[in-house]
């Protein structure tokens, strides 16, 4: 092999690696391991990810610390098991930021989804909690769904400094009402719209034509065209293809496994969204208020389902979460 050749082997990027050039990669997972292998700049969670982690010997330490330290709360049934869940997802979330330099979501319970002064309750909580050990807010991002309740508790969070992640999201409406709200950051989830597609229409999609995919490229589009500040982060993917064709958006959260696969490749990446690009769009601008975010929901069969079916996923995960922790108590 002459030197140059040997040179430019030696220059070569994983696709991982290519796709930090031009995207913030985020890591979604509760693990630890994971995180510090992947070198992520920011990480989230969710119930669901929580509850795994507490179910493996190597993070039994963190519920025990945080049992012992709430032992003396003076709380008891649900209010104490409510305490215990809130301090855990803070430890959590408090470990993950000693490993990476950005931020982490931690997610308010699914079941306050509906309900606007409960989310904000909740988020205040745990920022309070954050804040108690030295977490500046501007580190933590709150996780709300996308229901017009939890944006509207985000508008409110907002305005207070508290940045909010509007989560369980599969629409237009939904992203144009939180940029309108000025929330922060969104996780359009590209896998499940692409599941439900593939259910209802029984057949597969691949790359550009994924409708999980497509669906981040609108909103991303709109966003670039009309200037709004709140971030674009595609989540729950299916496979690398439709992460690589997300290559240029904001943010992508990713699981380990993915990343794994994206970390082993060196096939090369092409950046597929472009703000400037987006900004030459001929697309309109649509107006929202809360009759036509509903009924515009309501006619987006796949979007009304799969947030209905998110939320009560989430709300079961917190289920067993408490349940857990309840067998723990002593």
């Amino acid at each position: 092999m002459s030197t140059a050749v040997a040179e430019e082997e030696k220059v070569k990027l994983s696709q991982l690696e290519q796709l930090k050039k031009f995207t913030v990669v985020v890591a979604d997972t509760g693990d630890f391991e994971s995180i510090k292998e992947f070198k992520p700049r920011d990480a989230t969670t969710n119930p669901s990810l929580i509850y795994a982690a507490t179910q493996k010997e190597k993070y039994f330490h963190l519920l025990d610390e945080v049992l012992a330290d709430r032992k003396s709360s003076g709380l008891n049934g649900a209010a104490q098991i409510e305490d215990i869940i809130d301090h855990l997802l803070v430890q959590f979330g408090t470990d993950i930021l000693e490993i990476v330099p950005g931020r982490v979501s931690t997610e308010t319970d699914a079941r306050l989804s509906f309900n606007t002064q409960g989310s904000i309750d909740k988020a205040r909580q745990l920022i309070k909690l954050y804040e108690a050990r030295k977490i500046p807010r501007e580190r933590v991002l709150i996780k709300i769904a996308s229901t017009w309740e939890g944006i509207a508790a985000g508008e409110v969070l907002e305005k207070e400094g508290i940045n909010c992640n509007l989560t369980l999201m599969f629409s237009l409406p939904q992203a144009v009402r939180c940029a309108e709200g000025g929330i922060e950051l969104i996780s359009p989830f590209v896998g499940r719209i692409y599941d439900w597609y593939k259910a209802h229409e029984k057949r597969d999609y691949v790359g550009a034509e994924d409708p999980g995919v497509q669906s981040v490229q609108e909103i991303y589009t709109y966003y670039k065209k009309f200037g709004y500040r709140t971030e674009v982060m595609g989540a729950s993917f299916r496979n690398t293809g439709e992460i690589l064709e997300l290559a240029g958006c904001d943010l992508l959260t990713i699981s380990p496994e993915l990343l794994d696969k994206l970390s082993e490749s060196y096939d090369p990446v092409t950046r597929k969204l472009d703000p400037e690009k987006a900004k030459t769009a001929k697309i309109d601008r649509l107006k929202m208020d809360e009759k036509k975010f509903r009924w515009l929901l309501n006619e987006n069969a796949m979007a009304t389902e799969k947030l209905s079916e998110g939320i009560r996923k989430f709300a079961a995960d917190i289920v067993k979460l408490e349940k857990f922790v309840a067998s723990k108590i002593k």
